[in-house]
């Protein structure tokens, strides 16, 4: 056998013992996406970071809670790098279940703060939403509504709209009143919020907006994003929704408004780790910020990232509540068992 042969061979056979093991596709300029998000601008960023870096994005779609049940059912087999949703409730379930591992960023330690990143490292927050207060201007005084603890006095009985108890915004909402108040103090906040309902929990944010602005109730809960939304919309509809509404920054005076993310995570099983961190990395440019963000109308977390978002703009600088993200998830199974036993379905 001649030396040139000999190599060859044992080369071949090196790169055959790669495929075997499974290890070849981690070589690959490749990225498996699975993502919640389903925004136009979200094009944009996903092409930019492969102009950039050379590395091909597969992406999977589609709800937060079927893509973690996905995950859970392929175990080691699966093709994910990365985890990509909103509401930091959600992310934390997913913690909760073993599909994520911790990521060591300089990069990410430097540019998102402290409250962005959870302790342990495993998920990320890279865009931000508040839960605010909505109110009918011909029916409720903007001074009664000023912070949340208003939403369960009594003078708003009746007038107040909600989604479900159930759902993972309001469940993050009441995770950080837990944080700040305690668990006895939240639980007669829920009560005296129940005893304001103008009618059963139902519907989305939007829904309850629009509710608002119809007088069908003289109040309700919603993500900045669903008023921001409505802000730039052309349609004439949107437009006398937003004249009828106002939108109120809640605790100002105290902790500062809820915040809630957008957020990513590597997987445990990621075939092409490097690949996946770079993409985290890339989500807390500048540039992506502003993709990110942009595409929900939500806030950079990226302190002097550029916000080229002029509705979004108009609200102005605000006091933002800074608990960290991981205790919205941390305090959810309590926050659900206190609506449950308030009586907010």
């Amino acid at each position: 056998m001649s030396i040139v042969f000999k190599r060859f061979f044992q080369f071949a056979l090196a790169i055959a013992l790669l495929v075997g093991a499974g290890l070849a596709p981690a070589q690959e300029k490749i990225l498996n996406l699975y993502s919640s998000r389903h925004y136009q601008t979200d094009e944009a960023l996903y092409n930019n970071f492969t102009k950039l870096t050379g590395i091909k994005i597969n992406r999977i779609e589609a709800g937060e809670d079927p893509l973690i049940e996905r995950l859970k059912n392929e175990g080691s087999k699966s093709p994910a790098d990365v985890l990509v949703t909103v509401d930091a409730g959600r992310l934390w379930r997913a913690e909760q279940a073993g599909l994520f591992q911790p990521v060591s960023s300089k990069v990410l330690e430097s540019r998102l703060p402290a409250n962005m990143r959870v302790p342990n490292n495993e998920w990320f927050g890279f865009s931000a939403r508040g839960r605010v207060i909505v109110y009918n201007k011909a029916a409720v005084n903007p001074e009664n509504v000023q912070n949340y603890e208003d939403l369960a006095n009594p003078r708003l009985k009746g007038k107040i709209c909600t989604r479900s108890g159930s759902h993972v915004y309001n469940l993050s909402l009441m995770s950080a009143l837990i944080e700040h108040w305690g668990e006895k103090k939240a639980e007669e906040w829920a009560r005296g919020v129940v005893a304001n309902f103008a009618r059963a929990p139902k519907g989305g944010d939007t829904d309850q907006i629009r509710a608002v602005a119809a007088g069908e109730c003289g109040v309700a809960i919603s993500n900045t994003y669903y008023y921001v939304r409505l802000m730039k919309s052309d349609k004439p509809e949107d437009r006398k929704v937003i004249e009828a509404t106002g939108m109120i920054l809640p605790n100002q005076k105290s902790f500062g408004t809820h915040m809630n993310i957008s957020g990513a995570a590597v997987l445990k099983h990621a075939p092409h780790k490097e690949a996946a961190i770079k993409f985290l990395e890339y989500l807390a440019s500048d540039e992506a910020q502003g993709y990110f963000a942009e595409g929900n109308n939500e806030w950079p977390v990226v302190k002097n990232a550029p916000l080229n978002n002029r509705e979004l703009a108009t609200l102005g600088n605000f006091k933002t509540d800074n608990l960290n993200i991981s205790v919205l998830g941390r305090n959810q199974p309590l926050a659900q068992k206190i609506f449950d036993r308030a009586g907010y379905k």
